[in-house]
């Protein structure tokens, strides 16, 4: 038995490009593997918990799970068709092998608490030698554990957590880890399973007979959810990648979406600006509903309308405050944040933070995409109650007496509070909905009240957000720095796409903010957000301008950005939070916020197209 949380031999691997990841989840928590076989991000038993391999962050510390070919080998990586089963290949002068990472999607609860994690290799052709190294660093790389191998079964435990790793092939310890070199030849496979044990959770060996029926069990689960799906366009395979992925950043026992299932990946190396998405943004979740719904997944949006209703709604009619931008995956509000200076961040980017601290921010744009989806939801899916819509006429009402006032923002800019155009546009939005959804349903409102408010949030965008010099709607009343955002504003029906005051705003963005058809949110330098440091461009931000184009008739320059978007993609269709200036993705991956504006774009584009 060994105590240790100490560092990887020295030689170890380094930084695997934030790109060069495949994801696998099981509805619960998510795993990230590198190209080279790696998993190096892992938190159990949930997407907010303390990691267990955390490679990316830290390469010396941050504990990981190695699994590769023994020789020099060119690796691909590909998903098994219409699943989130991840296949890793390894093509050496003898043979090819591969890895085949899975965690299966259990209903029953007391084997989905076990959050297996399957590796299953196989000799496919030749013969393959092949290495493996599991090396967990528990709680962020901080907490000890003991390491103790009984037969085919190695223990590591620490004071909050135990794993139990299960293997046909024997193991070695070495100080904190285990490790074994073996070799397959054609036919042959081997299996290697972590679970986490404790409690009613007792260990378990996975033969190879159990693991080949997990991965056929998990292959018909992923492809029995997609088949759901009502598009048919000329994107399928990347919109269904993306459906896919927005249901990996699920966490089934809530029906909460996470913004991303990583912290503190930098959107600049070496940066700063390095956050922690594993929480469930209001903003993003609703768009995410939108996305699913407009596919025909209707059960993940009446998973996260309970979470609404359970979590974020008055409950009782009455909105006495403004709404927290951003909850737990379990619902909670407290979510401080810190920093971990004992990890060096991906590439030496620090500093690595856990919990987020704009959870106290006032962000008004979260009204209107929370009611967008709800109002979308009684229309495409069923109607709501009558208690829900109670919740909907208090914050509509909440947001009447509130709109005008300064506020955060979307970008959760920490340089202020400022009168900004998305904000009041989103305001707009919320009230207007719940308009449209009172007079489709016949259901009780001040109406005269309601259309008050949304007449005057428009006339003060109108007046306010229009900037004569710039002949541009712009970031925020009195100024005239420009910002992606209000590509919103055709979006969400607010002005005509055709409107000469939207097309000059158009034009504007194109020649300040797109570069080869990416697009930056906007200039920190004219706009500052008391963060320090440059950012790649918004991928969001850039799947919005294709729809705008796409919504103004132009759509050849539509498709052309669109289909440029598209190679930005990592080999697997995956989007981070940005691109950088060569084209690497940076932020957190995979993003939801990304991946839900690709199919809306790819929707909407293809619908025009005809």
């Amino acid at each position: 038995m060994t105590d240790s949380s100490g560092p990887p031999p020295a030689g170890a691997r380094r930084y695997v490009p934030i790109a060069d990841h495949g994801l696998i989840g099981d509805l619960r928590t998510v795993a990230l593997v590198g190209t080279d076989g790696t998993i190096d991000w892992y938190c159990c038993p949930a997407f907010d918990a303390p990691s267990v391999f955390a490679a990316v962050l830290d390469a010396e510390r941050g504990g990981c799970f190695e699994l590769a070919a023994a020789q020099g080998a060119r690796t691909k990586q590909f998903y098994f068709p219409d699943t989130n089963v991840l296949i890793t290949r390894f093509f050496t002068e003898d043979g090819v092998g591969e890895v085949q990472d899975f965690m299966p999607v259990s209903g029953d609860l007391g084997e989905a608490e076990r959050h297996r994690l399957i590796r299953r290799v196989v000799c496919v052709r030749g013969t393959v030698p092949f290495r493996v190294r599991v090396a967990p660093r528990f709680g962020y790389g901080a907490d000890p554990h003991t390491v103790r191998t009984e037969g085919c079964m190695t223990l590591f435990e620490s004071a909050g957590l135990a794993l139990a790793l299960t293997a046909t092939v024997p193991l070695e310890t070495e100080g904190p880890d285990v490790r074994a070199d073996f070799k397959l030849t054609e036919g042959e496979s081997a299996v290697f399973a972590l679970d986490q044990v404790g409690g009613e959770v007792a260990p378990r060996r996975c033969a190879r007979t159990e693991a080949e029926e997990q991965f056929a069990a998990t292959v018909a689960y992923w492809r029995r959810w997609i088949a759901q799906s009502r598009y048919r366009g000329r994107w399928r395979e990347m919109v269904h990648r993306s459906a896919l992925t927005l249901k990996l950043l699920t966490y089934a026992p809530t029906g909460a979406i996470v913004a991303a299932p990583t912290t503190s990946l930098p959107e600049r190396v070496g940066g700063e600006r390095n956050w922690d998405y594993r929480y469930v943004w209001v903003r993003d979740a609703a768009f995410a509903v939108y996305a699913l719904l407009r596919l025909g997944f209707s059960g993940e949006a009446a998973a996260f309308m309970r979470f609404v209703t359970r979590h974020i709604s008055p409950g009782d009619g009455r909105a006495t405050g403004p709404l927290q931008i951003m909850y737990g995956i379990d619902g909670r509000t407290d979510l401080p944040e810190r920093e971990l200076p004992h990890l060096e961040g991906h590439q030496g980017s620090a500093p690595v933070r856990v919990g987020n601290a704009a959870a106290d921010q006032l962000q008004l744009d979260i009204y209107g995409a929370l009611i967008d989806s709800i109002y979308l939801y009684d229309k495409w899916a069923e109607p709501i109650s009558s208690a829900q819509w109670d919740d909907v006429c208090a914050l509509v009402d909440w947001v009447c007496e509130h709109w005008d006032q300064p506020d955060e923002g979307v970008w959760e800019t920490r340089g202020g509070r400022r009168n900004f155009l998305y904000s009041r546009l989103m305001c707009w939005v919320a009230v207007e909905r719940a308009i449209r959804l009172a007079n489709r349903r016949g259901l009780p409102a001040d109406l005269a009240r309601w259309q008050r408010g949304r007449d005057a949030i428009y006339r003060r965008i109108m007046d306010r957000g229009w900037s004569r010099r710039r002949q541009a709607f712009v970031q925020y009343e009195g100024g005239d720095v420009l910002d992606a955002a209000v590509l919103m504003m055709p979006l969400a029906k607010f002005i005509a796409p055709t409107d000469p005051k939207w097309l000059a705003t158009l034009d504007a963005l194109t020649e300040d903010l797109v570069s080869d058809s990416l697009v930056y949110r906007y200039d920190p330098r004219t706009s500052p957000d008391g963060v320090s440091g440059d950012e790649g461009t918004f991928s969001i931000c850039s799947f919005w301008y294709v729809e705008a184009l796409t919504r103004a008739g132009r759509l050849d320059e539509a498709r052309l950005a669109f289909e440029k978007m598209l190679t930005y993609a990592n080999h697997l269709g995956l989007y981070a939070e940005e691109i950088g200036r060569t084209g690497e993705q940076q932020g957190n991956f995979p993003q939801a916020f990304t991946h839900l504006s690709l199919i809306s774009a790819a929707y909407n584009l293809d619908r025009a197209l005809g």
